[in-house]
Order: structure tokens, then sequence, then C-alpha cells
């Protein structure tokens, strides 16, 4: 067991949570200190701080130096890959990976409908109060079923395997792409009923290193990886060049995962059939933007992991990873820095 531990958490708790933390263990103490910047928490906290939970208040590690844990309230890091304090080797750090995806999930779903059904069509022909003839109709509004469909998913992380969950009753076929796939199961969080724990909802999973390979045979691509010196524009003019002219791409991962230049050319010159992006690599997207005017985008302004029910749900997570922190157990969703996630 863990001896006496001081807990800080930056974001803003409830009684009812504070009490919950405090139930964990007699040898916790808990400062909250809503907070956006490190500057705003007194020196002395940071000094006695073994824990850390917040969405991404990171001190200078002088003024840290026995802190032991940062459990993050996102699913990604690669904002702090960087600082100072995540180069610690002694440092544990966690991800909210695992809480953060039957919302996305429902978004790619959404996305994938609303481009088989041709819903972008039958919007402009609203907009222009046309009912269209039933030869326009064949040509125009003839549905992609997923049924008949193949579905790229590239990252087999949790939002992947949501994914995959979601379309077993649309009967699709599934292709999935991660960095291990001598590595099918899901060892991290997974709340009851999601994902894919045991790697049993994809036809076949594929090396990142054929990517290409899997993209030729894709009508729907999904990226869901994290953002990484590996994965950064990994989806380039190259990777266009291998996808169907039918297919449609749609993230929700990291903007920077696609070479947004080489995505507005494909899309102009229908090398692919649409994109539904939730992500961008600058956000707000500029206003001067060419995907805001190409008929066969859906933009969204980084809303896919919205949910009413987030705070209580990435709570949960801390409190299962702060049970196991203080047993000396293996925590969930735990970062490699140097891999980027």
């Amino acid at each position: 067991m863990k001896k006496e531990m001081h807990i800080l958490v930056t974001l803003d708790l409830s009684t009812e949570q504070s009490s919950r933390i405090k139930k964990v263990s007699d040898k916790l103490s808990l400062s909250v200190i809503p907070a956006e910047k490190a500057s705003a928490i007194p020196e002395d906290e940071w000094e006695k701080t073994n824990i850390l939970y917040t969405t991404g208040v990171l001190p200078d590690p002088k003024l840290a130096p026995h802190l032991k844990w940062i459990q993050f309230q996102s699913a990604g890091i690669d904002p702090y890959r960087d600082h100072p304090l995540l180069q610690r080797k002694a440092l544990l750090a966690t991800t909210m990976s695992g809480v953060i995806t039957s919302q996305i999930a429902e978004y790619v779903l959404m996305a994938m409908l609303a481009f088989g059904q041709k819903l972008p069509r039958l919007f402009h022909y609203q907009d222009e109060k046309k009912w269209p003839s039933e030869s326009e109709k064949m040509e125009n509004l003839l549905p992609h079923e997923l049924r008949q469909s193949t579905v790229g998913i590239v990252g087999y992380g949790s939002i992947g395997r949501q994914v995959a969950r979601l379309l077993q009753p649309f009967k699709a076929t599934i292709l999935a792409s991660k960095k291990n796939v001598m590595e099918p199961e899901d060892e991290d969080y997974v709340m009851d009923g999601l994902g894919d724990p045991h790697g049993d909802f994809f036809n076949r999973l594929y090396p990142i290193e054929a990517l290409h390979s899997m993209l030729g045979e894709c009508d729907f691509v999904i990226l869901a990886l994290p953002l990484t010196d590996e994965t950064f524009h990994l989806i380039n003019a190259e990777a266009f060049n291998a996808m169907k002219p039918t297919a449609y791409l749609i993230n929700v991962g990291r903007g920077a995962l696609i070479n947004q230049q080489a995505l507005v050319a494909a899309l102009q010159n229908e090398q692919i059939a649409g994109a539904a992006l939730d992500v961008f690599e600058e956000e707000p997207l500029p206003v001067d933007s060419p995907l805001w005017e190409l008929p066969n985008v859906i933009i969204s302004p980084h809303i896919s992991g919205l949910s009413r029910y987030l705070p209580e749900e990435t709570f949960a997570l801390f409190i299962e990873n702060l049970n196991r922190y203080m047993a000396d157990l293996h925590l969930y969703n735990q970062v490699n820095v140097q891999e980027g996630y």
C-alpha cells in the first residue's frame, strides 16, 4: 500500500466528487483549485502534490519535486508531450482513453449514414426546392449501403473499437489498422458493453506499414489515431492515390493526421467522394479555407467528443485508477511519452 499522498485537482469538483476521492483511502489528502494556468496554483501546493488530476495545467518540474502521477482529463497528450515535466522518467501519466468513445463513434456512424444516404445532396435539393427526376434519383441519390461496404478503421484503439461495435448490426466488412497487430486485445480502460476488448469485430487487421493496401479496399476510411511523429500527415497525396474515387474519409482523430493541401486537391479532383472533418490542423478552421466551400465536405467544430455524461464518466475512471494506484496495481491508459500516446 502507498504511504500518505496529496492530490491536487485543477478541475471544478462537486462536494460529492471530493468526498468520493477521500473515501478511496484514509492516506489521501485533497486540494481542489480550479485553474487554467500553473501560475494560479500556489507554489507550496505544487511542492506537496503527489497526484495531479488536470486538463493540462502542468508546473515547472522544479516546483513539483514529489509529483508521481498525472491523470489527464483528455484522451490524447500531444499538446503536452514536450513539456519538461513529462520527461521525468519515474513519472506516471494516464489519459481518459476508453471514456471519450461512445459519442465519437456515434458521430462517425452519423457521417457514414449521411454520406451513404446522400444527405448532402438531399439538402441541396431541399434548398433549391427541387424534386429530382427519376434519372437524377438514380444518378445522384442511389444509396451506398453499409451492409455492402468495406470500412477501414485507421487506429484500432478505444474509438475505433467502438465504431466496429456499432457497425456489427449493419454487416459491413471491417478492416482495421494498428501499430502492433500481434496485440489485438484492448488492455486499457473499457466501459461495460462498449468497444472490442478481445478483438472480435474486425474481418482483417493490417499493420500500419500496409495502410495503403488497406485504403484501396475501403468505401469508408475512419481516422482515429493519436498524433505522433509517425502519424503526422499520414494521409497525404500518396494515400489519396491509393483510395477509391467512391470512398469517403472521416477524421475524428487529430487534424494533422491529414495533409490538408492534399485533402483539398483530392476533393476538388474527385479522387475521393467526400470527407467528414471534426478536427483540423488549425482550429478554428480559417474562414478562407477552401474546405468551407466544397459540396462534398461535412465540417463540424471539434464537437464529436461532447457529451453530457462525460464529466461523471471521466471522473469514474479517475476513481478507478486512484484505487489501483493506492493498491500498487497497474494503471489504465498509461502513456508512453516517447511514442506520444
